[in-house]
């Protein structure tokens, strides 16, 4: 667990497979703001196809994946369905947490 409240460790199910076939499990998320919100909102991939919102605001609120970093959209396109069903209900938990925020981080 980080330090700071408003970064949260996580742990995927099945992890990112790199190129190199390294797997990239661990990561930090942190609370999303308003300005991601508007950022996303912006975006032209999102405006086209408002399915890849969810990739949008993970890759904002996602600041490490295993040694990966910046985490991309186009980078999370490629982890597995069940690390972005993880990813999402993680997102919604840290970011929906009964109006306060959490001090372990647990999920």
């Amino acid at each position: 667990m980080t330090n700071n409240y408003t970064y949260f460790e996580f742990t995927l199910p099945k992890g990112l497979v790199d190129t190199n076939g390294g797997i990239h499990r661990h990561g930090i998320m942190r609370l999303v703001t308003g300005k991601d919100e508007i950022v996303v909102h912006k975006d032209s991939r999102v405006q086209q196809e408002s399915y890849y919102r969810i990739l949008v605001i993970l890759s904002r609120a996602i600041t490490r994946l295993g040694n990966l970093s910046p985490v991309t959209p186009k980078l999370l396109e490629q982890i597995f369905l069940i690390d972005l069903i993880y990813l999402q209900n993680f997102f919604n938990h840290i970011n929906q947490h009964q109006g306060g925020l959490a001090r372990s981080g647990e999920y």
